[in-house]
């Protein structure tokens, strides 16, 4: 039997699931992940799209978005408004 590596980015279509995996991943994950799961969101709409909505090229996404990196926090930034995110600030409940 031939198996196959999973890759979440084919499992993420649509606006929804996009939402839900990066906000479990916000919630439970750290700053690596978080980056690694922006990553997976961007390839699964497609690196060249991404790269022209942000002016970055597309080999400066893919290592600003692998696992390890350190992006600049304006590129995220670029990169959630691309991908059809936002920031926003819930306060904590006790």
């Amino acid at each position: 039997m031939e198996t196959t590596k999973f890759d979440i980015a084919d499992y993420l279509d649509s606006n929804e699931m996009i939402a839900e995996y990066l906000n479990s991943v916000l919630e439970e994950g750290d700053n690596s992940d978080v980056i690694t799961a922006i990553g997976h969101i961007a390839k699964s709409i497609g690196m060249t799209k991404i790269a022209e909505e942000t002016g970055l090229s597309r080999p400066s996404l893919y290592k600003a978005l692998s696992e390890g990196a350190k992006p600049q926090f304006e590129t995220i930034m670029k990169v959630l408004k691309a991908i059809g995110g936002q920031v926003r600030i819930n306060p904590i409940t006790a």
